[in-house]
């Protein structure tokens, strides 16, 4: 399972259907955010794709870490935010 990768530029229902599929095949899925804009995308999509589950009879939880992930040579803290079914 791929880890599903926010910018500040992602467009939400984007990110939310990709939530939403991930969830829908794996049960769980995997979120990365560096950045406020980043991260304000990637809470709107969970929100967006928890409606979009919830239609379905699905309820999903969200718990979020930190993580180190390097970037041209360059150690970053992101937010990970571990999605799965309740």
């Amino acid at each position: 399972m791929e880890i599903i990768k926010v910018s500040a530029n992602s467009r939400t229902s984007a990110v939310a259907g990709a939530i939403a599929g991930v969830i829908r095949e794996h049960k769980r899925a995997e979120v990365q955010a560096i950045g406020a804009g980043a991260v304000n995308q990637a809470v709107k999509a969970w929100t967006l794709a928890t409606g979009y589950l919830k239609a379905e009879g699905v309820e999903i939880v969200c718990v979020p870490e930190f993580v180190e992930v390097n970037i041209d040579d360059k150690v970053r803290t992101a937010i990970k935010m571990v999605i799965e079914t309740r």
